[in-house]
């Protein structure tokens, strides 16, 4: 077994093409989620996922994530969906219970639904901290999205 030669791999495919993408963001910490939304969105784009192609749902915060996203996993009209949002340590003395739940729900929605949800709900410390990670961390939830709805049709 130590040949790789034998192993087939499906390397990741980083085509937007013709994918259709939902995007749910929180308006809680809204400064954070924007800068989120345009670095995930202007990377779409680069990849190849036409604007039209593209519906954005606004939440109150992270707690709602899951059920809007589950209803547009349930419409059948999305390839991939993207959860856009920050929760912020030293703005509520519950975050643990947020930030656990939410991304509980996010993952229920993706077993029960086989779409694929790229999370980028920033759990943080400081503000500091979600804007220094913002531009980044949405640049990866728009190639994860891409990269897991090719990947589920291929399987």
């Amino acid at each position: 077994m130590g040949n790789n030669t034998s192993i087939n791999e499906l390397d990741p495919v980083y085509n937007g093409k013709g994918l259709r993408i939902g995007i749910v963001m929180s308006r809680f910490n809204k400064d954070i989620c924007e800068g989120l939304l345009s670095a995930c969105d202007t990377e779409l784009i680069r990849l190849g996922v036409a604007r039209e192609d593209v519906l954005l749902v606004d939440v109150p915060g992270a707690l709602e994530h899951p059920l809007a996203l589950q209803k547009m996993a349930q419409s059948g009209q999305y390839d991939a969906l993207v959860a856009l949002g920050a929760v912020v340590r030293g703005e509520t003395y519950h975050f643990e219970i947020v930030a656990n739940e939410s991304s509980r729900g996010i993952l229920d929605v993706q077993l029960e639904t086989g779409v694929p949800i790229a999370n980028a709900i920033l759990t943080v410390e400081t503000e500091e901290q979600a804007h220094a990670r913002m531009a980044e961390k949405g640049r990866d939830a728009a190639r994860v999205a891409i990269e897991m709805a090719n990947l589920m049709k291929r399987l």
